[in-house]
């Protein structure tokens, strides 16, 4: 898929996520004031940081998008990161907000009024949430974006959410009051799970963590599988947004031109991008070192982490 593609395909994700969020607010703001259930509060929470970090999303994703400049030469994907933290800052307070009042709720036990209202909205939440959910892995899948991820696993806890609402007020209609306030702080634990869940990809990004080792594996055998290649060392990675980065010096052999070299180096960016398009390569050509004949990939990976 093309960049331009992808950029349309993020785009709109997150109008989509924006759309759907807004609606949810609503309906679960009236549902709501009319029932008073903090089961349904913890599910208005849930949708309200939903908004606000779609809405975040949105920006991140336009400034991710925006090309290379004099001044961010890599690129901006790293906005989407950023974003991944905001999430997480908003979901956190919202999940400490929400089991304090679900707490009170315990300690106060109140049957929520409306409960027809309480299921309908979460009704509307699930069918909305399940399409959504359907697009965004989609887009995930073909633009590989930390910040629709985000925001996928968002909603795609909404099903869980919601489900938790339905049940809340179906059990408080039986006579059993602490289940607004039990489902309350499940709701609140499990809001503060998804944002464990955003925070450590973004972290790794903002930190420059390196592919995992089966991927570094592979740029491994994919150069060595050159014939002309006597070793690999160097081997560092990252990625900023949906972009990737991998850097390395290859060894070739020492009587050779510097043009018949790059011919080498050519080929070796060339089979790499075939296995790991949207990434810029760059490539150091350097005579063979004496260790290079011994060395295993995985004897040289290692070396390369310590």
């Amino acid at each position: 898929m093309t960049k331009e593609r992808a950029g349309k395909l993020m785009r709109l994700a997150t109008w989509a996520a924006v759309g759907v969020a807004t609606s949810l607010v609503v309906a679960k703001a009236f549902a709501w004031w009319l029932s008073g259930s903090v089961a349904m509060l913890g599910s208005l929470t849930d949708s309200s940081l939903d908004l606000a970090a779609s809405l975040v999303t949105m920006f991140a994703v336009k400034m991710a998008l925006l090309p290379p400049d004099d001044d961010h030469r890599f690129g901006h994907g790293k906005a989407e990161a950023l974003a991944g933290l905001f999430q997480a800052a908003v979901m956190t307070g919202s999940a400490v907000f929400l089991m304090l009042e679900s707490t009170s709720r315990l300690a106060n036990p109140v049957v929520p009024e409306r409960s027809d209202l309480v299921m309908a909205a979460s009704v509307l939440a699930v069918v909305l949430s399940l399409c959504l959910i359907m697009f965004q892995n989609y887009v995930v899948r073909h633009t590989r974006s930390i910040a629709i991820s985000g925001d996928h696993l968002h909603y795609k806890g909404d099903l869980l959410l919601n489900a938790s609402v339905i049940a809340s007020a179906f059990i408080s209609d039986t006579g059993f009051p602490y289940a607004d306030g039990i489902f309350g702080v499940l709701i609140g634990c499990y809001i503060l799970y998804g944002a464990y869940d955003v925070v450590r990809p973004a972290i790794d990004m903002l930190m420059d963590k390196e592919f995992d080792e089966q991927a570094r594996e592979q740029i491994f055998n994919i150069v060595m599988s050159n014939p002309e290649v006597r070793g690999l060392h160097e081997l560092k990675t990252r990625s900023s947004g949906r972009d990737r980065f991998i850097q390395m010096h290859i060894e070739v052999p020492g009587n050779m031109t510097v043009q018949a070299a790059h011919v080498i180096a050519d080929e070796v960016e060339a089979t790499l991008g075939e296995n790991f398009p949207d990434t810029e390569i760059f490539i150091h050509m350097d005579p063979p070192s004496p260790q290079s004949d011994d060395l295993t990939v995985r004897e040289l990976m290692r070396e390369d982490d310590a």
